[in-house]
């Protein structure tokens, strides 16, 4: 009978142990977003426009982070902004924020017009992809991108 106890006493053990080690994988101990950012990021691009209602323009660029990291990227972007016709802007730069690991610099970026209405903003096009921030900066006589993106996106680029 002593043995069944001790049997039964040992799993109960085993099963918290391994539920108290799920729980840290599952649950870090705090959330990314609470943690100080690790990488500091930039953007160089350039964008060929092209529009007739709606405005649209495509372009390639490099990211590069501190620490050597760097990634290709393809951008897609579309909305006011970007003039009539056709226009090509080179060595348009960008700045990341609030960076963790460089996977978080994919996705589709959106006017952030919340930061625009603090002190913490520059004098550049602001977006934000969840809690990172990226400000535009660059222009050529038909495409400013300093006016009003309403769509940034990045992929993976070759």
């Amino acid at each position: 009978m002593q043995t069944g106890r001790v049997t039964v006493s040992y799993a109960a053990f085993i099963a918290g142990t391994l539920l108290a080690i799920g729980a840290f994988v599952i649950y870090p101990d705090e959330p990314k977003s609470q943690r100080p950012p690790d990488l500091v990021c930039t953007l160089r691009f350039s964008l060929s426009a092209w529009s007739f209602i709606g405005k649209h323009s495509e372009g390639s660029g490099v990211v590069t982070c501190v620490g050597g990291e760097t990634a290709r990227v393809r951008i897609v972007a579309r909305g006011a902004g970007l003039s009539s016709g056709n226009s090509h802007v080179d060595g348009a730069s960008g700045k990341f924020t609030d960076v963790h690991d460089l996977a978080e610099i994919l996705g589709t970026y959106t006017d952030d017009t919340a930061c625009r209405q603090t002190a913490r903003c520059p004098d550049a096009q602001v977006l934000r992809n969840g809690d990172v921030l990226l400000a535009l900066s660059g222009s050529n006589k038909d495409v400013d991108l300093t006016m009003g993106l309403g769509e940034f996106t990045l992929t993976r680029g070759r």
